[in-house]
């Protein structure tokens, strides 16, 4: 199997948080340049020594840094940051600078670009649907969020198509407010309506509302291409030519959670390639002293919920283990290693 390659350019990196998918990741981007493929790496937020042994800084969440001396293909690292990918999609599709201008600068679009829950995933799905669309790189590597395992990931562009076709949302674009900012209606009811307003105030918070509704009316113009977009990404993630490496955790305990979600990748029509366990203990024959029983243990927990998983998710799934390394990869070496030792326990 063969998982950086001309029919597989989009692989995706999902599992639970702290399975060190990200590393893999950025190992599997090492082996593609190395490959002689152009690849991207697009992740968030890794760790010092992550970003260290890539070349990674800041810089990476406003564009993509070139990671030196990878290999023949060139490699880069992009970090995925959710307001300032908001905040490109509003500079790149706003009708014009008035329209632009009146979004970045409302309140409530500052507050929502960068907290609201959701948008981390569906940022991450704008930000694919950009790097595909430009064709730069033969093979992009995606490590998806690190929440819910990566389920919110994969369903923000469904969830993005039916925000932006619901009811709430045609209610959120009528004109709540005239141009005194007053509530409309309410003028009409006298002293009944004012007392309705003040109760709204302090409910709520009136500029609150104001802001929330300048914010959907200056966001209209912009509904339509969301919605394409998130369509055209669903297509994307269901193609043949994307494939998915679902990375677990060691144990009999991770098996349950490592089985569920591949079901809902499959479920979803998604083309699931290897399920790798990461991190697992080494087994040790003749233990010495504590620290050796506890190891012997660990091993044969790993090795035990290693043939478990194989049995229940069958031959025809390749599994994949990989062992616990006595520290975390610093250079492009290390992560090169860890790599190509991936690739090499992949079936031919």
């Amino acid at each position: 199997m063969s998982l950086l390659s001309e029919q597989n350019p989009l692989l995706i990196v999902v599992g639970s948080g702290g399975v060190g998918k990200t590393t893999l990741a950025a190992s599997l981007g090492v082996s593609a340049a190395q490959a002689g493929r152009d690849t991207l790496v697009m992740t968030f937020d890794p760790s010092l020594r992550l970003k260290d042994a890539l070349g990674v800084g800041e810089a990476a969440r406003d564009e993509e840094i070139e990671v030196p001396a990878a290999g023949p293909g060139r490699l880069a690292a992009s970090l995925l940051d959710a307001g300032r990918t908001f905040d490109r999609l509003i500079e790149r599709y706003a009708p014009d600078d008035a329209a632009r201008r009146r979004i970045l600068d409302n309140r409530f679009y500052r507050h929502l670009s960068g907290s609201l829950a959701g948008i981390l995933e569906y940022m991450a799905v704008e930000r694919l649907f950009e790097v595909e669309s430009e064709g730069r790189y033969q093979q992009v590597i995606l490590d998806t969020p690190p929440t819910r395992q990566a389920l919110d990931f994969l369903e923000a562009p469904s969830r993005i198509v039916q925000f932006l076709d619901s009811g709430a949302l045609r209610i959120a674009l009528k004109p709540w407010f005239d141009d005194q900012g007053r509530l409309r209606g309410t003028t009409r009811f006298g002293a009944i309506g004012r007392r309705f307003e003040r109760f709204l105030d302090e409910i709520v918070g009136l500029d609150l509302l104001r802001d929330m509704a300048e914010f959907f009316q200056a966001f209209g113009p912009l509904f339509d291409g969301f919605r394409r977009r998130a369509r055209k990404v669903e297509e994307m993630l269901g193609s043949s030519r994307t494939r998915f490496l679902l990375v677990a955790g060691p144990g009999e305990e991770r098996i349950a959670d490592t089985l569920f979600f591949a079901r809902k990748l499959q479920e979803a029509g998604h083309h699931l390639g290897p399920i790798v366990v990461n991190r697992m203990h080494p087994t040790v024959e003749r233990p010495v002293g504590e620290a050796g029983a506890l190891f012997s243990w660990l091993g044969e927990r790993d090795r035990r919920g290693f043939e478990m998983l194989r049995g229940l998710v069958g031959e025809a799934r390749p599994l994949v283990g990989l062992p616990l390394l006595a520290e975390e990869p610093t250079d492009l070496r290390a992560l090169a290693e860890i790599g190509q030792s991936l690739v090499a326990r992949l079936p031919g």
